[in-house]
């Protein structure tokens, strides 16, 4: 028996991820310019601090908050942590090549420049790149070149 049988709510995929920053709203703009998300929603709190955000992209989603709030003490960007990531995202685009190329323009740090990465007739073929977001995070992005035989 599946434990996700029935539908996710409506706008809402079923699985989800959540980041802090410690300057939300400026990487909320920044994200939409440099990987192409879209803003769903965007809960502004005091002192411009982001209570809650819902960024979408391709069917996905991730929200971004701030670290600093009283709600969630236990959040933490890259930046306080000396650039460690508990997690990293990873995101399918159409074309990785110029999805990098925009990401570099806005000023991702590329740390792992487009490479085809086939893994056999089993398997399929990949073309990823890694990139280092404005405070820290680490992202994959991919393009899928072939399916599994």
């Amino acid at each position: 028996m599946s434990i996700a049988s029935k539908p996710a709510p409506k706008g809402w995929p079923r699985i989800s991820a959540s980041l802090a920053y410690d300057h939300a709203a400026p990487a909320i703009d920044w994200l939409c310019r440099a990987f192409g998300f879209e803003v769903q929603l965007r809960v502004d709190g005091e002192d411009g601090k982001i209570v809650h955000s819902e960024l979408v992209l391709g069917g996905g989603l991730i929200s971004i908050g701030d670290a600093k709030t009283d709600l969630r003490p236990w959040r933490k960007s890259p930046q306080q942590l000396g650039g460690v990531n508990t997690m990293s995202l990873c995101v399918y685009v159409d074309d990785v090549d110029a999805h990098c190329e925009r990401a570099r323009k806005a000023g991702a740090k590329i740390v792992q420049e487009p490479e085809t990465h086939d893994y056999g007739d089993d398997y399929w073929s990949d073309r990823s790149y890694e990139c280092v977001d404005l405070e820290g995070h680490h992202w994959w992005f991919m393009q899928r070149m072939r399916e599994k035989k």
